[in-house]
């Protein structure tokens, strides 16, 4: 369903089309910019932090407050978080930061829901073959770098599939799925 995470009225409209809620997959993100920070227009940086968290916290609480009041009570939300969370990469001032900002809304969701029965966990995705990657690799090549070890969208979707699917009692607070040869384990 296309939506504008921004725009708080769009994210409500669109769950409005719901009856029952089970899963929502907060997946929407950008890169921004990458260059030091010193070099990041004020408008870049609001521009990522309102798709990448502010978009986020959206769809979240809108998902959030269907599964506390419908019948049967509760759900499950998956944020899109990403390894730049736990070790990020030179010129990503603001989608690390926004991505760090993931981490404390899932652990704040995961509190919170517990009493409505929604759980709340968190997917840190390295370099599956997307969009956002394939731009990444054209500034690689501008600078003359190594292309990004990378894997299939395939294998990440069998990942959220499988968080998404687990009975209620159980739940994936936090799992991280990256291309096998990602420089992300020995960084030094």
């Amino acid at each position: 369903m296309p939506c504008d995470v921004t725009d708080e009225g769009q994210v409500q409209a669109a769950f409005d089309c719901f009856g029952t809620l089970d899963v929502l997959f907060n997946n929407a993100g950008m890169f921004g910019p990458q260059a030091t920070i010193d070099e990041i227009a004020l408008a870049d940086w609001k521009q990522v932090v309102d798709v990448n968290l502010t978009g986020m916290f959206l769809c979240a609480r809108a998902a959030f407050k269907q599964m506390r009041y419908q019948t049967p009570q509760g759900g499950r939300i998956i944020n899109n978080g990403s390894i730049s969370a736990h070790t990020p990469r030179e010129g990503s001032t603001c989608y690390t930061t926004t991505k760090h900002g993931v981490s404390g809304l899932t652990k704040t969701i995961t509190l919170d829901g517990r009493e409505f029965g929604i759980a709340c966990g968190q997917i840190d995705i390295g370099n599956a073959r997307t969009d956002l990657v394939k731009n990444l690799e054209v500034t690689r090549a501008e600078h003359g770098l190594e292309p990004l070890p990378t894997m299939a969208v395939e294998d990440v979707a069998r990942a959220v599939f499988h968080m998404a699917s687990l009975p209620a009692e159980a739940n994936v607070q936090s799992m991280m799925i990256m291309a096998s040869k990602m420089p992300h384990i020995g960084r030094g």
